[in-house]
């Protein structure tokens, strides 16, 4: 029968996973890091993955397709259920799973060589994070561009310490980040934004992308803007 059905843009997809985890009847799922319907007779044509996608990878199209089977979904959704062994997300790798990171106390003191991590979270680029983690509650956020660890030297100490920090390069993922990060803003209790750039003008999409995130949460927070410099001196806060 011909009727209306989703079509995911292999070229577009990030990876995210967040429309594998809005599909309620379980037709989409990662394959290869890239969303893929999986079951025609699955997908009931109503959309509910379409704005969640942050990188509008997804599209209706009317075409050829197997009518939606509800009892298949409800058989699907059993065997699941049955064999979920443990809460992962959609993407189903290992390194996106959401996790808080606690670093043991050290008596000692350490040297330059000894600098432990002050990294809290896990994962921290931006594309990845789910929206609604538990880490993001209550958060300092830090959006950071990816170069600026490298560049700043007591980046942690000074940046990472007490944040939860996402990461990204507008350049090289090609994306946006504004929606995601308003829908992080917008759906958590964010205290406060700093936004650390290096001083290169394509991190300029960083900056633009999490200020017009804030504008759009509609949400009035505290925020700042550091630049780095490629040698690795503050520029201005």
């Amino acid at each position: 029968m011909k009727r209306k059905i989703i079509e995911i843009d292999q070229s577009k997809c990030n990876g995210c996973g967040a429309c594998a985890k809005a599909c309620h009847e379980g037709a989409i799922s990662m394959v290869d890091g890239k969303a893929k319907l999986m079951r025609d007779d699955y997908c009931d044509g109503l959309g509910d993955c379409l704005p969640t996608c942050p990188v509008d990878a997804i599209h209706f199209v009317e075409r050829e397709a197997a009518a939606y089977d509800e009892e298949a979904v409800k058989r699907n959704k059993h065997q699941a259920m049955h064999n979920k062994q443990g809460k992962t997300l959609p993407c189903g790798c290992s390194g996106t799973h959401s996790r808080i990171i606690k670093h043991e106390a050290s008596a000692c003191e350490c040297t330059s060589a000894d600098v432990e991590s002050q990294l809290s979270q896990w994962p921290v680029q931006i594309k990845l994070a789910p929206v609604n983690a538990p880490y993001f509650d209550g958060a300092n956020l830090l959006i950071a561009a990816d170069c600026a660890a490298y560049a700043y030297g007591n980046f942690h100490k000074e940046f990472i310490a007490k944040r939860i920090t996402l990461i990204g390069c507008p350049k090289l993922d090609g994306v946006d980040y504004s929606e995601k990060l308003t829908e992080i803003i917008r759906t958590n209790h964010i205290k406060s934004v700093t936004i650390v750039r290096m001083e290169v003008p394509c991190c300029g999409g960083l900056e633009h992308s999490a200020i017009k995130a804030m504008q759009d949460s509609g949400k009035f927070i505290p925020w700042q803007v550091v630049t780095i410099s490629t040698d690795g001196r503050i520029l201005s806060k």
